[in-house]
């Protein structure tokens, strides 16, 4: 695993396992988020993300989180590996309102400088929204991939728990 694609519904830890997977296999970590917005909440033009995007994903190695539909086949196209964190939409809502109360006026380690911790009445009906609207359409493309591609999807945060687990004795090992 060199060139990792993480992908789900906000809240579900794309950016805690983007890092946690980064220290594990010593890979550099890109949050699609921190990218995207720039500071008050403003976003990059889709030119200037699709320039930064491009010149991440030529590099050898790297882990990127973020769904971006719209650059989403950019990614999968040179990933090796996808993650797709497929969870239940009460695990995504609890674990927003727990990072909106832990990151309450301040910006999280993942998002763009002066982008503080917020929650909206469109982010919630995206969530909401999640699994009938954008889950169909990313099941089928991750079912579309090629051969090439190993894809994983995890249904709950202990089925990720234990793949961790395992990662890291198989890295203790070939150290």
């Amino acid at each position: 695993m060199k060139k990792i694609a993480i992908i789900g519904s906000g809240g579900t830890g794309k950016s805690t396992l983007a890092k946690e997977l980064g220290q594990i296999l010593d890979l550099p970590v890109y949050h699609l988020d921190s990218i995207y917005w720039k500071s008050g909440w403003i976003q990059i033009e889709e030119s200037d993300f699709d320039h930064v995007l491009k010149s991440l994903i030529v590099e050898d190695m790297w882990i990127i989180d973020g769904n971006y539909q719209r650059t989403m086949d950019m990614r999968f196209n040179e990933a090796d590996t996808i993650i797709y964190l497929d969870y239940p939409t009460y695990i995504s809502l609890y674990r927003v309102i727990k990072r909106r109360v832990k990151y309450h006026g301040k910006t999280r380690p993942d998002m763009g400088v002066g982008c503080n911790e917020k929650i909206d009445l469109e982010f919630i009906k995206w969530i909401l929204n999640y699994r009938k609207n954008k889950r169909p359409k990313y099941l089928e493309k991750l079912s579309n991939l090629n051969d090439d591609k190993t894809v994983h999807i995890f249904k709950a945060p202990i089925e990720l728990k234990a793949y961790l687990t395992q990662l890291k004795k198989e890295s203790f090992i070939n150290i």
